[in-house]
């Protein structure tokens, strides 16, 4: 384990800024993990950099987390759990578990980042979040270097959020995840629009077919952070009132929507941005996909604080013409 000095984390985060490390460590095992924690030195923890926006250079001593490794344990003739170290990446991990015939994950296929990050995120997609699957979590106290477990409730799983983003944030290291996978009888989610369309014609698709499904919607719509610089959906899928709703309705009768409970209506962000000239904008070189508005890009060049700007501007202008106020599901550092 080797601290380095003055490293670009260009090649380690999507939008490929490149911020400078004043020093960069990478921890390939728990007792890396535990031998930093021994340096008593404030850290900046980056796993796959799928999440964040560098906005500046980091002064704070930058651990790579690199954990690997992938163990199982039957629970019974149904269900297994299935335990991920923080540095498997997340796509992979995936692939992995349905190749074994491990149902649940397949909907989250193709999402960017590493194990570690995904119970922070609460990622999503398709109808399928981490809580639903999650099972528990192994962390290490920054501040003591204890080991402690965390089950699903104790995550406080919302809306692209959990703990982990709130009261406990920046508090822990989470160094291994485990999942309650289904090894038959898999409860296949394909109700969502564009899955249930690519499988119209399929009676009894399997896990394979449905992460197959995902994985040429989410190609179609989606850039490849290798390509152009981007971490995914920038912003949140607002979500209003129902009044209010009804208000922006009479306006926008074709406004898509999805009803989330009885008193609130979640309204697609990406529709939101495309409907106020967005989409395909470019602002030197950072600038909104062509393909999929709810995601900023950086063409080459684009500081953090540029893109950060333009995301500002993106919120402005949403807020005056809808009069809802977008909030930013990156990171921004």
């Amino acid at each position: 384990m080797t601290i380095l000095e003055n490293i670009s984390l260009k090649p380690y985060n999507t939008f490929g800024i490149d911020a400078i490390a004043k020093q960069f460590v990478t921890a390939n095992s728990f007792n890396d993990v535990k031998s930093i924690l021994s340096l008593k030195k404030e850290l900046f923890l980056l796993s796959g950099g799928s999440n964040m926006l560098l906005t500046k250079n980091i002064e704070k001593l930058v651990v790579h987390l690199n954990l690997k490794g992938i163990t199982t344990s039957d629970i019974d003739e149904n269900y297994v759990l299935v335990t991920a170290e923080a540095g498997e990446n997340w796509h992979e991990f995936v692939l992995w578990c349905i190749s074994k015939n491990y149902g649940g994950l397949e909907n989250l296929s193709l999402i960017p980042g590493y194990v570690g990050s995904c119970p922070i995120q609460n990622i999503g997609a398709y109808g399928v979040e981490i809580k639903d699957t999650f099972y528990q979590l192994e962390a290490l106290e920054i501040a003591t270097g204890k080991t402690h477990i965390f089950n699903n409730s104790d995550c406080n799983f919302g809306y692209r959020n959990s703990v982990f983003k709130n009261n406990l944030k920046g508090k822990y290291i989470i160094t291994k995840v485990t999942f309650k996978l289904t090894k038959q009888n898999h409860q296949l989610n394909i109700s969502y629009g564009a899955i249930k369309s690519a499988l119209e014609n399929n009676q009894h698709p399997t896990l394979k077919d449905i992460s197959d499904a995902v994985i040429a919607i989410r190609q179609s719509k989606l850039p490849d952070p290798k390509e152009i610089g981007n971490s995914g959906s920038f912003f949140k899928n607002p979500v209003i009132d129902t009044e209010s709703f009804k208000k922006l309705q009479e306006k926008y009768p074709e406004m898509p929507h999805y009803i989330v409970s009885e008193n609130e209506i979640k309204i697609p962000a990406g529709w939101l941005i495309e409907q106020s000239g967005f989409k395909g904008k470019r602002f030197g070189d950072a600038g909104i996909h062509k393909n999929q508005a709810l995601v900023l890009v950086n063409y080459g060049n684009a500081t953090g604080k540029e893109i950060h700007e333009l995301a500002q501007h993106i919120q402005q202008t949403i807020l005056q013409n809808f009069a809802i106020e977008l909030e930013i599901e990156v990171n921004v550092i």
